[in-house]
């Protein structure tokens, strides 16, 4: 893949692009899946030990480590940008009907497909349920800090690309509890409602008002505007490392709680993947057709359609495990997710970069 030279207006999006762990972040989830499963089978003790500290059905030391993970993300929202929102109508609303009206239905509909039907053979009724569960939570979950990269990495239009992800986060407080207890429901799993608002307020927003917060006192000391920006993209590249490491580690403590389980079943990986893969490269399809046939420029399609198809996988993990377990099917599906979606974007990104001359350079008069 390419990667074609950011402007001056484009890198304020995510301060040095895509850096050196965002862009083999498949390889370290890999490597953390291995190590997780190593130490889940050779110190299972230790791992039942971390599963007891909980409350509220919320395991104390993910959800720190999920805390680490949202944190940056959220800092990097800014709410000033929704002044812009009838500057791009167009992408917009291929983003909104693209994530909340089509893509939690269809990874519903893929889930059970696969587990209740083509799958059914193969895993367990109990397990099957719990995968459907997982995929559901990712489904719903729209991308709200990896789309700053891939709209980076596409040349995307950085104010839009603000707007989208501060629209998705305010519709996200309202609509996933409702989407997931719908869609659960569907599917006849229980529907615990209290353990949904729960985790929407404690992963949603609680670090959503703290980036607000953050934000809001480091362009305040700043005094103007663009040293505001800088401040900002220089203390979220001073806590991304945190972010990173949140993610690996709750990618190890997943995998050490599933280590028997994969050991004795280790096809399991590849049938969460392949309702995944086929949910990417499917709405990425929709969204980028829908982009190209109503003539909205490059710089918005792509991203609008990449935000689609990347997850936020944080929260997804994050409710999987509330809702479910730790040692859930349901959490291990999230963390798949993880795995998947870092090559599956980077081939997205470079198919969108390759077919930028079919689409438009500016808004048709």
């Amino acid at each position: 893949m390419t990667i074609e030279p950011v402007t001056t207006s484009e890198a304020k999006i995510e301060p040095g692009g895509i850096g050196f762990f965002e862009k083999w972040l498949s390889v370290w989830v890999a490597l953390c899946i291995a190590a997780g499963i190593i130490l889940g089978n050779l110190t299972p003790g230790v791992f039942e030990t971390l599963a007891g500290l909980e409350y509220a059905s919320v395991n104390l030391v993910v959800a720190i480590l999920i805390w680490a993970m949202v944190y940056p993300m959220m800092v990097n929202v800014d709410f000033s940008s929704l002044r812009h929102i009838g500057d791009r109508p167009k992408g917009l609303l291929i983003t909104l009907a693209v994530n909340w009206l089509v893509k939690p239905f269809t990874m519903a509909a893929l889930g059970v497909l696969f587990f209740e039907v083509l799958f059914a053979d193969l895993v367990a009724p109990k397990d099957a349920v719990e995968y459907i569960g997982g995929l559901i939570l990712l489904g719903a979950a729209p991308c709200t800090a990896m789309v700053f990269v891939w709209s980076q990495l596409t040349r995307g239009d950085a104010t839009y690309t603000l707007v989208q992800v501060s629209v998705n986060d305010i519709i996200m407080i309202f609509a996933f509890a409702p989407i997931v207890a719908l869609l659960l429901g569907v599917t006849d799993i229980a529907v615990p409602w209290e353990t949904l608002l729960l985790s929407v307020g404690l992963y949603v927003v609680i670090p959503l008002v703290a980036g607000y917060l953050t934000r809001r006192s480091l362009v305040g000391h700043a005094g103007r505007t663009s040293d505001g920006n800088q401040a900002v993209a220089r203390f979220v590249s001073a806590i991304k490392p945190f972010s990173i490491l949140g993610l690996l580690a709750t990618v190890v403590l997943l995998f050490g709680f599933q280590g028997a389980t994969i050991i004795e079943r280790p096809l399991v990986i590849a049938l969460i993947a392949a309702p995944l893969l086929i949910q990417s490269y499917g709405i990425f399809a929709v969204a980028y057709a829908a982009a190209w046939l109503w003539r909205v420029p490059f710089n918005v399609a792509a991203p609008c359609a990449l935000i689609g198809t990347s997850n936020f996988f944080e929260l997804a993990v994050a409710v999987a495990i509330s809702v479910f377990g730790l040692e859930s099917g349901a959490a291990l599906a999230t963390v798949v997710g993880v795995l998947v979606e870092v090559p599956v974007m980077l081939s997205l990104v470079a198919f969108a970069n390759r077919t930028r001359g079919y689409f438009p350079a500016s808004e048709p008069s």
